[in-house]
C-alpha cells in the first residue's frame, strides 16, 4: 500500500520543536510526472518534521524524494517523504518529512530561536542550580531576553518582505529595543561604580567614558532645553 508508513527517523533523532513556516515541494521531476504542492511545516527538526499540504489530494507518497524550498529564506534542500498521518475518518493530517542531510538553518529564523531558546532555558536551570552570583545570572538572563526580542525583529522583518508590507515599522522596534537595553547597561555600570567595582584600570573604561560623553551631547541636543529627571 502507498500509504503505508516508513520508520519516522526524523523524530527519533532529535527533538521536534513547534513552528510555521510555508515550505513548496516539488517531487517526480527525474523521468516522472513532476508535481508541485505548496504546505506548511510544524513540528521540525534539524533531521526534518512534518509538513500539513494545503491540498490534501495533491502528495507525495512514501519513500518518494522531494525537494523542499522554504518560502521565506528560499533556501531548498532534498529531503524524503516518510510517514502519512490521517485522522480517523481518513483525512490527510500531514506528512513526515526525513531531511537527507540535517540542517540547523533550513526551517528559518524562527526554527534556530526556539531551539536555541529551549537550549537557554536548560542552562539557565543548571546555572541557577549552581550556585552562581546572581549578578551574573541577572546579566545572563538580560543577554538572552535582548537576543530574543532583536530575533523577533529579524523575524517579522523577513516576514513583511515576504508578504511585500511596509518594513519601516520594524525599525522602530529594534530602536526601541536597543535604548531599553543601553538604559539597563548604564544602571549594570553605575552599580558597579557606585560599589567601586570598576576601578580607573578596568580595561574599556576610558572608551565607555568618550562614548558616554559623546551620547551624552547628541541627548542633551535631542532634548534642547527641556529639563530631563
Amino acid at each position: 500500500m502507498q500509504d503505508q508508513p516508513v520508520q519516522d527517523a526524523a523524530r527519533r533523532r532529535s527533538t521536534r520543536y513547534p513552528l510555521f513556516a510555508p515550505i513548496q515541494v516539488d517531487w517526480g521531476a527525474s523521468g516522472h510526472s513532476s508535481h508541485t504542492a505548496e504546505a506548511h511545516a510544524k513540528d521540525v527538526s534539524i533531521h526534518g518534521g512534518l509538513l500539513q499540504f494545503l491540498n490534501s489530494e495533491k502528495y507525495p507518497r512514501a519513500g518518494t524524494e522531494l525537494v523542499l524550498r522554504n518560502l521565506i529564506t528560499g533556501e531548498e534542500i532534498r529531503a524524503r517523504a516518510g510517514a502519512i498521518r490521517r485522522a480517523k475518518d481518513g483525512v490527510l493530517l500531514g506528512i513526515a518529512v526525513e531531511l537527507l542531510q540535517p540542517s540547523e538553518t533550513f526551517w528559518g529564523l524562527t526554527f534556530w530561536v526556539k531551539k536555541t531558546t529551549i537550549e537557554l532555558k536548560r542552562l539557565d536551570q543548571e546555572i541557577t542550580a549552581g550556585n552562581v552570583d546572581p549578578r551574573v545570572l541577572r546579566e545572563f538572563r538580560d543577554a538572552v531576553d535582548y537576543v530574543r526580542k532583536t530575533a523577533w525583529a529579524v523575524q517579522e522583518w523577513q516576514e513583511r518582505q515576504r508578504q511585500h508590507r511596509d518594513t519601516a515599522t520594524v525599525l522602530p522596534l529594534l530602536f526601541t529595543e536597543r535604548v531599553r537595553r543601553a538604559a539597563q547597561l548604564c544602571e549594570a555600570v553605575n552599580s558597579g561604580l557606585t560599589e567601586h567595582e570598576i576601578k580607573p584600570e578596568t580595561e574599556g573604561i576610558e572608551a565607555l567614558f568618550r562614548a558616554a560623553r559623546r551620547l551624552y551631547i547628541n541627548l542633551k541636543d535631542l532634548f534642547g532645553e527641556k529639563e530631563l529627571r
